[in-house]
């Protein structure tokens, strides 16, 4: 599915979603999980080139960071899933530790939003950015990071449930096999997001 659409910087960010280095460094907790699609992708070359490309056209970037775990996180809660108790185990984004950092490439820059963290998939679901998408007047956002069957998927849903025109970039994402990013973009995406595009389309119709 691809989509016309032109990016006006007034109205558009990129929501750059968990650029931590467990997912995207060597010797992060889940980037053996990561590392064959994002291979297949060239994902950190792609996100490189977004996030330069949307900052130098002057669109702003929305850094959508998951919860940094620390031990207990769950211990009183009445409905964590499997997954939510498997991360809090292993201790992924563990707080104050090097897999809870921004991976050295994707760090917030001057200028850039960081949005209150989420516990679950949606970067909406308990966070300010809603609040703070709508006091920049944005109308649209752009989706990138990871991963692309869980928290991408799940704040796009979001993103559109509350109004905003949503893009995903196809390229600029990866997940745990070719399968689960086959179900993202092409069985799932339709329902919810009104352009999938690859990082080549989306430059082409940014602002410059």
């Amino acid at each position: 599915m691809t989509d016309p659409t032109t990016y006006d910087a007034g109205r558009t960010a990129l929501l750059f979603v968990d650029p931590y280095n467990d997912f995207l460094s060597e010797g992060g907790k889940l980037w053996p999980r990561v590392a064959e699609v994002a291979r297949s992708v060239n994902l950190h070359e792609k996100l490189r080139a977004i996030t330069g490309a949307v900052r130098a056209g002057g669109i702003p970037v929305f850094i959508v960071p998951h919860h940094r775990a620390e031990p207990g996180d769950f211990s009183n809660w009445d409905h964590p899933t499997p997954y939510q108790l498997g991360a809090a185990k292993v201790q992924v984004f563990a707080k104050d530790s090097w897999g809870g950092e921004w991976h050295p490439d994707f760090a917030p820059q001057p200028g850039d939003t960081i949005v209150k963290e989420h516990w679950g998939a949606s970067g909406f679901a308990n966070t300010d950015l809603d609040l703070l998408l709508k006091q920049r007047r944005i109308s649209h956002v752009i989706l990138v990071g990871l991963i692309a069957n869980t928290c991408i998927e799940c704040t796009g849903r979001f993103a559109n449930e509350l109004g905003y025109h949503v893009t995903l970039v196809r390229d600029a994402t990866a997940a745990f096999s070719a399968e689960a990013m086959h179900a993202a973009h092409e069985i799932n995406a339709p329902t919810y997001a009104h352009a999938v595009l690859t990082t080549a389309e989306l430059l082409a119709a940014l602002p410059r």
